[in-house]
Order: structure tokens, then C-alpha cells, then sequence
């Protein structure tokens, strides 16, 4: 109270500082903060309309401000998946490689090839939701682990869906472990139904899973790997892009 316009900015401003600084230094939450301030400069100016000019612009600033917060929110979330090493053990680069092949060679547009390179990055983007303990899990997984390992598509959909960037593969995110033969999650879509991005990704996703280590196994070799694509095609894998990815071997 009494206090002057210049006073009341300097004092948000300090506010603002603060919460710039611990976001930074925290890499699980991001606090949010939207200011309204408004002075009564006339005395015969009644209490109760300063108050409702400064909740007015207090709300005009969170409106302002909503979506540069949740841009931030998930930058956020891609620093963790960094940490975690899900992008940067090459296995995001070789995924955008062998997508991007099989697209080109199935002459998709330029906008479908775009949004493969990200769906090839971000796909497991719902990952930073699950434990790191279930995540590196070795032996046999319980009904419980892979209901929960089953989440990953849905709030990995969540946030793409509050990412400028995102957005357009927020849809491929949910629906990339779908399989041809409709006995796949979350929504059991069959055939062409699966969009073709998440067609395309799953058959490069399980290759290079198949022929890279993992806590519990020793990689497939690569004829291994092709042998059980095959196998799949037309159950887990639509068959005509199986063969393609077949014909492209020697490129990818």
C-alpha cells in the first residue's frame, strides 16, 4: 500500500529473477508466475476498482504468457530425455535416417517426411513419464510393468500436444505402437488406419532395437533382424513396407 508504479515493477521484476533462477535450477517442475498490479492515484477512487484492474491485467499477462510457458515446460522435458541418453545414443539419428529413406523411396510429401524426421526423434518423448527403474529393467516384465510401460504414448501425446514444434506429430506420437493386425496399443487401429508415419517408424524402431544392446540381451544379428521382420510382416508390420525396407538394405 502507498507504494508508487515505478516501486511495485521493480519489486515483480525481483519476483521474475527469482523464478527465472530456480527453473533453471531445477530440471523436474517449472514455476509459472503471472503479475497484475493497478494504483489508485485519485482518492476518490473506491479500493474495489483498483483491485479489479489489477486482476485484469494479471490475467492479461497469463494469457500472454501461457503459451511461451508450456514451450518452456517442454524444452524442459527434452533436456531430461537428453540426460536420459534417449537421443543422443544415436538411436534417434539412426531412426531419421532409415524413416526418412523409406519415405523418400514411398514418395510421400514434403510436409509427411518432415513430420517422420520428428516422429523418429520425439516418438518415446513419453518416456520422461515412466520410472527410470522400470525403464532399465532387467528379466521378465510383470502385467503391471507393461501396463505402464503402455502409458508412454499417451503422455508423450499430451505434451506434443502443448508444443508449437510438436503439435503436427502429436497424433503419431499416440498411435506409433499400433500394429497392422489391430492387436497393437493404445487403440488396437488395424491396416491403413495406422497412420503411415507410425507404419513406417515401427519397422525401422524394431530393427534398430533388434540389432543394438540392451540390459537384457545381446543385439540380433542383422540378417536376425531381417529374418524377424519378415516373420512379423503383416501381423506386427505392414508387409508392402516391410519389403521395401528389404529392398532399401543396402542403404540403410
Amino acid at each position: 500500500p502507498g507504494a508508487l508504479p515505478e516501486v511495485i515493477e521493480k519489486g515483480i521484476d525481483r519476483i521474475r529473477t527469482s523464478v527465472i533462477q530456480a527453473n533453471k535450477a531445477s530440471e523436474k517442475s517449472l514455476i509459472s508466475l503471472s503479475a497484475g498490479w493497478a494504483v489508485s492515484l485519485v482518492p476518490s477512487d473506491s479500493l474495489s476498482l483498483a483491485f479489479k484492474e489489477a486482476d485484469t491485467n494479471m490475467y492479461r499477462e497469463k494469457l500472454h504468457q501461457s503459451r511461451s510457458n508450456k514451450n518452456a515446460m517442454v524444452k524442459t522435458l527434452i533436456q531430461s530425455m537428453e540426460n536420459k541418453d534417449y537421443l543422443t545414443d544415436g538411436h534417434a539419428d539412426r531412426l531419421q535416417f532409415a524413416s526418412v529413406e523409406m519415405a523418400s523411396a514411398m514418395q510421400l510429401p514434403d510436409k509427411s517426411i518432415t513430420n517422420i524426421r520428428l516422429l523418429a526423434k520425439f516418438h518415446d518423448l513419453g518416456k520422461v513419464g515412466i520410472p527410470d527403474t522400470l525403464l532399465n529393467k532387467e528379466g521378465t516384465l510383470t502385467e503391471a510393468d507393461i501396463n505402464e510401460l503402455r502409458r508412454h504414448p499417451e503422455i508423450g501425446f499430451r505434451i506434443a500436444q502443448v508444443s508449437t514444434e510438436l503439435l503436427p506429430i502429436a497424433d503419431f506420437i499416440l498411435k506409433h505402437h499400433e500394429w497392422w493386425n489391430g492387436k497393437g496399443y493404445p487403440f488396437g487401429l488395424a491396416g491403413e488406419a495406422i497412420p503411415v508415419e507410425c507404419r513406417i517408424l515401427s519397422i525401422a524402431d524394431a530393427f534398430d532395437a533388434m540389432t543394438s544392446k540392451r540390459p537384457y540381451r545381446a543385439p540380433l544379428s542383422i540378417e536376425a533382424a531381417y529374418a524377424e521382420l519378415k516373420r512379423c510382416a503383416g501381423t506386427q508390420f505392414d508387409p508392402a513396407i516391410v519389403e521395401l525396407f528389404l529392398a532399401l538394405r543396402s542403404k540403410l
